[in-house]
């Protein structure tokens, strides 16, 4: 199988990535572009450009069937090294398209009261990160409200609506689009309007 390009400059690259993930993180629902990131297979670039910051040797990933061709495999280990969970339990990073389900999101580790810290990141790409229902945000990164319309796949969007789980469990998610992403860590209140 073709190994395809990484970043060309992997120590920039992975850093400048790494601060506008964290950007995303810290001001929820705000987009942030990762540009000149390359794409693999069925990964959008910013799928892939979380992938080559984020991920590593210690990094369990779970991927969708639409992500698990060989072409992905072979340039997550060749790029990364980070290794398919082989457990439920041990997934840090998970992977998904707009095929998500609600049995999906509840397999997904999401941590405990004594270790919240060991809940999965879940990035999920989607085909628009405008023009579906509109959302309210709240709380922490937020100064007073913030409002997103993502075209979110039907689970995922009754997931962020009722969050099954008290804080401080819960999934961090990241939406992907093309190039861009924002981030709805678990701290934020998701409300429609």
């Amino acid at each position: 199988m073709t190994l395809l390009a990484g970043f060309d400059q992997p120590i920039e690259q992975s850093q400048h990535t790494f601060r506008l993930i964290l950007k995303a993180l810290s001001e929820p629902g705000v987009t942030v572009t990762l540009p000149d990131s390359p794409v693999w297979g069925a990964l959008n670039a910013a799928s892939t450009a979380m992938l080559l910051t984020l991920a590593d040797q210690e990094t369990p990933l779970q991927l969708c069937e639409a992500f698990k061709s060989e072409q992905v495999l072979t340039n997550i280990r060749f790029h990364t090294g980070a290794p398919l969970a082989t457990r439920q339990a041990d997934i840090c990073l998970a992977l998904w398209d707009s095929q998500l389900q609600a049995a999906d999101l509840a397999t997904l580790p999401h941590g405990s009261e004594i270790s919240p810290e060991f809940s999965a990141t879940l990035v999920v790409q989607i085909v628009a990160l405008e023009g579906g229902q509109k959302l309210r945000l709240s709380g922490p990164g937020i100064e007073n409200q913030r409002e997103i319309a993502p075209c979110l796949p039907p689970a995922l969007l009754h997931y962020l609506l009722e969050r099954p789980q008290r804080f401080p469990l819960g999934l961090d998610i990241v939406l992907t689009c093309g190039e861009r992403l924002l981030a709805l860590p678990r701290t934020t209140h998701v409300e429609e309007y």
